[in-house]
């Protein structure tokens, strides 16, 4: 009943919205004298304020079109290469023949879109064939495609990983941290010769009994049961997915702006003056951010509250009792895959060693296929995205997929012996 509440509300301001955005228009418009006065800059930013936070964000674009590689752009092309009901699989096709380590991705289901590491993946591609798994909005899946779990994600991992191939590395970011370590650990199990060369967990809750968040206190001071009747909604009939049950993207919202709200009335405050004064460079970044940080979408209420008991409430991967379709889930059995775990030191979601612990859970590894870094100073978002990500923690993940790539030793073994025959050096 609440989401067809919202849904009601939504269209019952829709009037409002639309004459807000006709005297934005009028208020700033260059042929109109009052939008070079301090009282129309005024009244246009209070029509836009207004707008902003009645409108519905849509999924926004990667706008990736070009990267650098060696010091000359290079075309890129977004295409889906794999599809299932819940993801397409998305590769950034560069526009070049050189070839480099093969990364996967995989992207938070945790209410943003797969949008939000925009960042990671341009950072990534000037170095690597990069693919992403692209979430899709759960409202927008139909009932005929059944529910979605836990297991359905390790089995998408699965799928994908096979789908890409042998040498492969994985990059999980936050959530995904757990299902993708319990993908490769069945993988090894299994001996499978597609798991990954290398796997690199980002700011994951693998243990989060370890210096708890916010975020992890939420998830334990009330019942699975109250998380069930409270925020589960069912999808109303305007969507494709109708009758599906699901977390919507307007409650998690709610919850990610109410863990900080004074920074968030700041921030939209700070846009409204500098609208007024006419600092269009400083509001272009806000609605930048916002346009992202504001664009939510549904989870499957199965995945959501499967994802809540075992790894925020009874913590099955790190008790060694996790379990996918009846199967064990044992990181001890990972020994082809080097690892790579990466924290903020100011992480306010994911607290300092939860990552680190999967280190423990993959006992078997060798100290030469491990590392572990910390980031001084580095919040949550911080660990992949913005300057701190690109020039701080972006060198040592571009070293440590390399030393592990397969091919790429290779080929410096190659160019090695090359070396060493046009000197004249006994090989």
């Amino acid at each position: 009943m609440l989401y067809h509440l919202h849904e009601l509300q939504h269209a019952a301001v829709a009037p409002v919205r639309l004459w807000v955005e006709a005297v934005q228009t009028m208020y700033s418009h260059p042929w109109m004298p009052m939008a070079y006065t301090s009282m129309g800059r005024a009244v246009a930013a209070s029509a836009e304020l207004i707008e902003r936070t009645t409108r519905r964000y849509a999924k926004p674009e990667f706008e990736l079109p070009t990267t650098v590689i060696d010091g000359t752009e290079v075309a890129v092309r977004e295409v889906v290469v794999y599809e299932k009901p819940f993801c397409n699989l998305l590769h950034f096709q560069r526009q070049t023949d050189r070839r480099d380590p093969r990364v996967l991705v995989v992207a938070p289901m945790s209410g943003h879109y797969a949008t939000l590491l925009r960042g990671t993946v341009e950072t990534l591609l000037p170095d690597h064939d990069v693919y992403i798994t692209d979430w899709i909005d759960a409202r927008d899946v139909g009932l005929e495609h059944g529910p979605f779990t836990l297991d359905d994600y390790i089995d998408y991992v699965r799928e994908f990983l096979h789908f890409l191939g042998a040498d492969t590395h994985v990059l999980a970011v936050c959530q995904p941290s757990v299902p993708v370590l319990a993908a490769v650990s069945l993988m090894a199990e299994d001996e499978d010769p597609r798991q990954p060369s290398s796997l690199v967990l980002m700011g994951g809750p693998i243990d989060t009994r370890i210096n708890p968040t916010k975020v992890n206190e939420v998830a334990t001071t009330k019942p699975l049961s109250w998380f069930e009747s409270h925020v589960i909604q069912t999808v109303p009939f305007v969507h494709h997915g109708r009758g599906r049950r699901v977390y919507p993207g307007f409650l998690q919202l709610q919850g990610f702006m109410s863990l900080n709200p004074e920074r968030h009335v700041g921030e939209h405050l700070k846009l409204f003056h500098n609208m007024v004064r006419g600092d269009g460079d400083s509001a272009e970044k806000h609605r930048e951010f916002y346009d992202e940080y504001l664009a939510v979408m549904d989870l499957p209420a199965e995945y959501y509250l499967q994802t809540l008991q075992t790894v925020f409430i009874e913590h099955h991967l790190p008790d060694g009792i996790m379990k996918s379709r009846g199967r064990a889930v044992d990181p001890s059995k990972i020994r082809h895959t080097a690892l790579m775990t990466i924290e903020g030191e100011k992480d306010d979601i994911t607290g300092l060693g939860q990552t680190e612990a999967a280190h423990r859970l993959c006992s078997s590894l060798p100290d030469s296929m491990r590392v572990h870094h910390v980031a001084a100073k580095v919040g949550h978002y911080g660990v992949f995205n913005g300057r701190r990500w690109r020039e701080e923690i972006y060198p040592h993940v571009r070293d440590f997929i390399r030393t592990h790539d397969k091919l790429t030793v290779l080929a410096d073994k190659a160019h090695e012996l090359d070396e060493q025959d046009r000197v004249g050096v006994p090989v």
